[in-house]
């Protein structure tokens, strides 16, 4: 399918970025030069940095953490630490990554209450009328950034911003035209947030697992490894946030009034 190819054609470049910097930690590591092995993992995790805060964000609006006890420095910090002390758990630079947001993962579950979830929403979500989704859309534009917590880091240029692609929600060709008309109605901007907003009230299982896929271009098997679930529970998860986007965008957008 085009989503599972733009995912391989993407890790393909990521992976030659990983396997150099993991060459190079691997060799500070042998040294036990921690200072030049610190200042090598920088450059590798500014993208887990956004993955942190967007997980710390949502759960500040969700009053799942106190305001203000937490930033992503950190968790970043502490990955420093367990990167360094804990190097030879990773056999490979195919490893590196993945191992890399799992223990980010670890971190974050022994902070944030990760069952705290808009129930109802979720329940709710294929009968909500129009007028209801503009009302939940206005609240979260409002509300839904919660406290700044990113690092300097995550502001680098050089790095990619999230992008929720309608191709992740869509995996059908015969879903083109529909993907296209939202594209022209709506916009990228628009749909990527209006994605976040559906995202944000659903579990959180099934937001860090479409975040994976979309945003960092993980395969079900690494999210599988991520997430300590297996494979099947992953897709399930990919299929409940596909689901729920898709019903929310056809109700907002696109039933006839």
């Amino acid at each position: 399918m085009d989503s599972t190819q733009h995912i391989y054609e993407a890790q393909e470049k990521i992976h030659i970025l990983i396997e150099r910097a993991y060459n190079d930690l691997k060799k500070f590591r042998k040294e036990r030069d921690q200072s030049s092995f610190n200042r090598r993992l920088m450059k590798v995790l500014p993208e887990l940095g956004r993955y942190i805060d967007k997980r710390l964000r949502t759960a500040l609006t969700r009053e799942a953490l106190p305001k203000g006890k937490y930033r992503v420095d950190d968790f970043v910090d502490q990955l420093y630490i367990d990167i360094y002390d804990h190097w030879e758990e990773i056999k490979s630079d195919k490893e590196l990554r993945p191992w890399l947001f799992k223990k980010a993962d670890e971190l974050l579950k022994d902070s944030i209450d990760e069952e705290t979830f808009d129930a109802l929403f979720f329940e709710n979500i294929d009968n909500y009328s129009k007028a209801e989704w503009d009302a939940m859309t206005e609240k979260y534009s409002a509300e839904g950034d919660g406290d700044l917590v990113m690092m300097d880091e995550l502001d680098d240029i050089s790095y990619r911003k999230h992008h929720y692609l309608l191709k992740n929600v869509f995996l059908e060709d015969s879903k083109k035209d529909l993907m296209a008309k939202l594209d022209q109605d709506l916009g990228r901007e628009r749909i990527e947030k209006h994605a976040e907003m559906v995202l944000h009230h659903l579990p959180l299982a099934v937001q860090t697992a479409f975040e994976l896929f979309s945003e960092h271009l993980f395969d079900p098997m690494d999210i599988a490894q991520i997430m300590n679930r297996n494979h099947k529970e992953v897709e399930q998860l990919l299929e409940t946030a596909r689901k729920s986007m898709e019903s929310s965008l056809y109700n907002q957008y696109l039933k006839e009034k």
